[in-house]
C-alpha cells in the first residue's frame, strides 16, 4: 500500500502577461517516510522550476488510491464510504477512503469511480467530490531507463543462509567434548 504525501513548494513564476509572481504549489507523492518525501519532492521540483523554491509543507494524506486518466486537466479528491454488514449484530459499518481522480469535471469524475469500483465486491457510496490543489502527482518509479529486472538481490552476506541440514539442531552436545577442546589458562 502506497504512502501518499502532499508537498508544497513556493517559487517565483512568470504569469501569462510576462510578470513574476509568487506561486504556492501543492504536488502529491508516494514514499516510505518524510525524508524520503522531501528529497523526492526536490529532485522532482528541480527539473521543473527555473531558479529558488522552497518546500514549505510536507504532510501525509489518506488517498488510498489514484485513478489516473488521458482525459482531464484537473486532480478531484473523492470520499468513497465502504459498506459492510456485521453478521453478529447487522448492524452497518462504513470505512471511508479519500480517491484521487484525474478528470475534466466533477461529473467525469463520478463516473470514472463507478468504472473503477464496478468489479467490487462490497457496496460503496460516493459521498462528495471536490476539486482539489494538487497539481501534479509523482508515483514511486524506478530510475528512467530501469527496469524490474535491473535489480540485484541482497548480497548474501546480508541474508540468511539456507540451511541443508538442520539435523545439529537437534543434536545435544556432551559437555566433555567441549572442554577437551579448551586449552586451561597457567595463572603465574
Amino acid at each position: 500500500m502506497n504512502t501518499w504525501f502532499e508537498c508544497t513548494a513556493k517559487y517565483i513564476k512568470m504569469d501569462e502577461t510576462g510578470h513574476e509572481k509568487n506561486a504556492s504549489e501543492t504536488y502529491l507523492l508516494d514514499a516510505i517516510s518524510f525524508t524520503e518525501a522531501e528529497s523526492r519532492i526536490f529532485k522532482e521540483l528541480q527539473t521543473m522550476v527555473s531558479g529558488e523554491f522552497m518546500v514549505t509543507k510536507i504532510s501525509k494524506t489518506r488517498i488510498t488510491e489514484i485513478i489516473p486518466s488521458d482525459n482531464g486537466d484537473r486532480w478531484y479528491k473523492a470520499k468513497v464510504a465502504f459498506i459492510t454488514v456485521d453478521e453478529e449484530n447487522g448492524k452497518e459499518k462504513r470505512v471511508s477512503q479519500q480517491i484521487l481522480v484525474f478528470s475534466g469535471s466533477i461529473k467525469d469524475a463520478y463516473d470514472q469511480i463507478i468504472e473503477a469500483m464496478q468489479g467490487m465486491m462490497a457496496d460503496f457510496e460516493i459521498s462528495g467530490i471536490n476539486e482539489s490543489t494538487i497539481l501534479d502527482v509523482f508515483p514511486y518509479s524506478l530510475d528512467k531507463g530501469a527496469t524490474i529486472n535491473d535489480i540485484v538481490p541482497a548480497p548474501s552476506f546480508l541474508t540468511t543462509p539456507e540451511l541443508e541440514d538442520e539435523s545439529y539442531v537437534n543434536e545435544e552436545v556432551d559437555s566433555q567434548d567441549v572442554d577437551d577442546d579448551i586449552d586451561p589458562i597457567e595463572e603465574d
